[in-house]
């Protein structure tokens, strides 16, 4: 059994039913009352974000988890389909449990976190970057760079981006999968 002390940044936990993973976590120490720890905890199976405090040395309850590399297939009425690198064997996920669908390619390599007591998949996480190419954008007005002035770009797999004025369609753009913004212009 694992207890307080144990507590680390990306532990996922079980907690009243439900899978949460350690986002932020500390301890305070007062000099009468005992040590109490505390903890920023994210849903998995549900979009919750809770703080939980516990005594020191209170008893936890982990959740071993395997981080593997899967290749996105396709989309159908089943879910998102996901190809095993090593065994190429296939799953298909729930939309919710995917990290930002809209940003998934066709061959896109992505890390599934896969529950190891039950077997099944916790979520899917796309890269911090992925680098994708306009198919649509209005053209920016010449001369207007005085202000960092956005414009809505359509990228290949339907996702808007807000982007410079300078971004033309054809071009192609790192995007950040976590906050949706425009990174850079890559050069092909």
């Amino acid at each position: 059994m694992a207890n307080t002390s144990d507590i680390s940044r990306g532990m996922i936990l079980k907690l009243e039913g439900s899978l949460y993973t350690v986002i932020e976590f500390g301890e305070n120490k007062t000099a009468r009352a005992a040590a109490k720890v505390w903890a920023k905890l994210k849903g998995l199976d549900n979009s919750r974000s809770i703080e939980k405090t516990w005594n020191s040395g209170d008893t936890i309850y982990p959740v071993r988890v395997e981080r593997k590399g899967y290749q996105f297939l396709y989309k159908d009425d089943t879910g998102y389909n996901f190809m095993d690198n090593e065994t190429f064997e296939q799953i298909a996920v729930a939309e919710n449990l995917v990290d930002a669908p809209q940003f998934l390619s066709d061959g896109q390599e992505v890390s599934v976190l896969i529950n190891t007591e039950t077997e099944l998949p916790m979520s899917v996480e796309l890269p911090d970057k992925v680098v994708s190419k306009v198919t649509y954008s209005e053209p920016g007005l010449r001369g207007d760079t005085a202000t960092r002035t956005l414009k809505p770009a359509t990228v290949e797999t339907g996702a808007t981006v807000m982007v410079p004025l300078f971004v033309n369609e054809g071009d192609v753009i790192r995007v950040n999968t976590k906050t949706g913004e425009y990174i850079e212009r890559v050069k092909e």
